[in-house]
């Protein structure tokens, strides 16, 4: 992974080539990963982007202004989908996003006792919002991220239905696909389903980008261009070999910025998100007595002395769920992608997110590292609103590979 320091403005820029620039909207955009990714993607070397983003909505106000930090150039208006006008965009090349997921999110599937069906979750339906500004800007692409079960959703339904003859999306033809990050240079394996619209009359329907990592020898070997794949990124190579040599920080800086009308903290740059916690005797002791790779299962039966106490590093609701995921508190492998960075990866108990060697969760700037940030990016919130910013961001790798597919598509001669 590159830890480039190039800028992620989104003013328009002058590629050697002459290429036309292309324009995009970003719609739920949250810290800006995708536009990050598009931006990233430079054919002709640095400053090279042929991608102009002039208009993102991000109604949380911490991630709306990381990205009006970031985007300069663009419009962002940190308000509701459903309170955006998307007229002034009307002819824009691109739009893009990821409407909300946790209504259909496999990890709320033991939310039915609590909650409506997820049929009925309200943030299932933001999606409409979504289709909306596509029926009045029109774009020549829109592009839609999402978890992977969308497409098994009733949601995705009736999108599909959307494109048919008098549909709302009668003019455009999808594509769909569960794509790895890792398989694009990626040092974590996060599946995600992307659904890629065109409009017929531009042609044949636009193809995901093929891999350019893999996993296995045969991926290896031959990949769907008949060219030859690189190995999927360690977790360790890509991020934690560049941030042991950096010392751990008590806490945030003390610093504030006004942006869109607002007051948030920030911004921070990557180093000052290398932020260590204050755990309890008791979990230090069962980070220590984790392996290489371990997890919850290497603390069953395991005893300590803690705070001149003998007591038991398991607990009984991990002794008892013997079945399910082994990555609560998990130690990431150093010799593979890391897991899927969610919003509470610095709490170990939520999944595989322990530090591969060192006795400690992973930091938020190493889990912005995981995610392809660059070392320069700002980051406005506290360090809970920036850990949702991080998780729920589309990793730049990604976004990358996307915007490959799509900028060749639309300057093809």
């Amino acid at each position: 992974m590159s830890l480039t320091t190039d800028t992620l403005d989104g003013s328009p820029t002058a590629p050697a080539s002459g290429d036309p620039g292309i324009s995009v909207v970003d719609l739920f955009a949250g810290a800006g990963g995708f536009s990050a990714g598009f931006h990233a993607y430079r054919p002709h070397g640095p400053a090279s982007s042929p991608f102009r983003t002039l208009a993102a909505v991000e109604m949380d106000p911490a991630a709306a202004a990381t990205y009006a930090a970031n985007f300069p150039s663009a419009k962002v208006s940190a308000i509701r989908i459903e309170e955006w006008d998307p007229t002034p965009y009307e002819g824009v090349d691109v739009i893009m996003g990821g409407p909300p997921c946790q209504g259909f999110s496999g990890l709320n599937r033991d939310d039915l006792k609590k909650k409506p069906p997820k049929s009925e979750d309200p943030r299932n339906k933001l999606w409409r919002e979504y289709v909306r500004a596509v029926q009045v800007i029109k774009p020549k692409i829109f592009v839609i991220e999402n978890v992977d079960r969308f497409l098994r959703s009733p949601e995705y339904e009736a999108l599909c239905a959307a494109t048919e003859a008098d549909g709302p999306l009668a003019d455009y033809h999808l594509t769909e696909k569960v794509l790895n990050a890792a398989d694009y240079g990626v040092p974590q394996a996060r599946r995600r389903a992307i659904v890629i619209a065109t409009r017929k009359d531009q042609g044949a329907p636009l193809a995901h980008p093929a891999p350019t990592h893999g996993r296995t020898a045969q991926q290896l070997a031959f990949g769907e261009d008949g060219e030859e794949r690189a190995p999927w990124v360690p977790v360790w190579d890509a991020v934690f070999a560049h941030t042991a040599r950096v010392r751990l920080r008590k806490d945030l800086p003390s610093r504030d910025a006004a942006l869109l009308g607002i007051r948030v903290p920030g911004p921070f740059t990557g180093k000052e998100l290398h932020i260590g916690r204050n755990p309890t005797a008791l979990s230090l002791a069962r980070y220590r007595a984790i392996p290489p790779g371990g997890n919850r299962k290497n603390l069953v039966g395991e005893e300590r002395v803690v705070d001149g106490k003998l007591v038991k590093l398991s607990t009984e609701s991990w002794d008892n769920h013997t079945s399910g995921s082994g990555d609560v508190m998990g130690r990431l492998h150093k010799d593979r992608p890391s897991v899927t960075i969610r919003t509470e990866f610095y709490k170990p108990e939520k999944g595989r997110y322990l530090h591969p060697t060192a006795h400690r969760p992973i930091t938020h700037w190493e889990a912005a590292l995981i995610q392809g940030f660059p070392d320069t990016f700002k980051w406005h919130g506290s360090k809970v609103q920036i850990a949702r910013q991080i998780g729920n961001a589309v990793p730049i790798g990604l976004g990358r590979a996307l915007a490959e597919v799509i900028h060749r598509k639309l300057t093809a001669g």
